[in-house]
């Protein structure tokens, strides 16, 4: 059983844009501080949450220099680098090993979704020959319902068994708790993270090590908090600060995650360039922001 295991909360970082819609560097920095300052232990750029496939290749490169060159340490982060074609995949790998990251959350090639175990499988022996470095680390991003396709149990298993020492976690945004499960057993020596801090607490009690979450971008301390509790560290009463984490959870969801989290910032902040997405996304209303900060009350701590 590996002891080195990845273990906490992370944030799948959202990405800021000027007006014109271009990479705001400059919020992307200062909210990835404030972030670590509040307890996080880990950040993922280019999640589902950050816009991913809404980014350039350039602008993936760019972002993670601006962090590391802004002086976020590279060991907190993992950035995505999943996309359909091999060689970008290779690109955003590889930079993300140079520049010394902790790992990196990679996505099946998405487009065929008729696509075995053993395309797939045969797809990542490809990549981790080709990027041909013992520092690889890779967290299988499995999140069928955007994806339209994902790491069953038995793949996980079969890719750690294979590469114990570059398939390292997985996580587990399908929203299924028994896949989280049935994730552990296939795949024992790895970290297992539900992607939403609604299983943080359940996912702890069956040997997964912490949650990778898009509210932690809104909600960080107060998850970080449930996570020290679920693994012992404080005697409070877990079962009632989980309900409070839950249902704000649930409340941003209701108003849409990604324009209402940049629409919290953009308000609490006073700078209204994170009210911008890229479409097909679009921004939330001021008026929409406004009643969800006023249904979130006091468990809406942005600084």
């Amino acid at each position: 059983m590996k002891t080195d295991k990845m273990a906490g909360v992370m944030t799948p970082i959202l990405t800021p844009f000027n007006d014109d819609l271009s990479f705001a560097p400059d919020l992307y920095l200062s909210h990835a501080k404030w972030i670590l300052q509040e307890g996080i232990h880990f950040l993922s750029p280019f999640g589902t949450t950050g816009e991913a496939l809404s980014m350039t290749l350039a602008e993936r490169l760019v972002a993670v220099d601006g962090l590391i060159d802004g002086g976020i340490d590279p060991a907190v982060l993992m950035p995505g680098t999943g996309l359909c074609n091999l060689e970008d995949t290779v690109t955003l790998c590889r930079h993300a090993v140079e520049r010394g990251c902790r790992a990196v959350m990679t996505l099946p090639p998405f487009f065929y979704k008729n696509a075995s175990d053993e395309g797939l499988y045969t797809y990542f022996v490809r990549l981790v020959e080709t990027v041909n470095s013992p520092a690889l680390k890779i967290c299988m991003y499995h999140i069928p319902p955007m994806a339209g396709i994902g790491f069953s149990p038995a793949l996980a298993g079969r890719l750690a068994k294979d590469f114990p020492d570059i398939f390292v976690a997985y996580k587990d945004s399908s929203g299924d708790f028994e896949n989280t499960k049935a994730v552990i057993a296939a795949a024992p020596d790895i970290s297992v993270f539900p992607g939403s801090e609604t299983f943080l607490k359940e996912g702890l009690e069956h040997g997964g090590m912490g949650c990778i979450s898009a509210t932690c971008n809104v909600n960080p301390a107060a998850i970080r908090y449930v996570y020290d509790v679920g693994i012992g560290d404080k005697s409070d009463d877990l079962e009632q600060i989980n309900k409070e984490m839950v249902v704000f959870r649930k409340t941003v969801e209701k108003a849409g995650p990604i324009p209402a989290m940049k629409g919290l910032l953009a308000i609490k902040r006073n700078d209204s360039r994170w009210y911008n997405v890229r479409p097909p996304i679009m921004p939330a209303s001021p008026s929409k922001v406004e009643k969800l900060i006023e249904e979130l009350g006091d468990t809406l701590k942005i600084s």
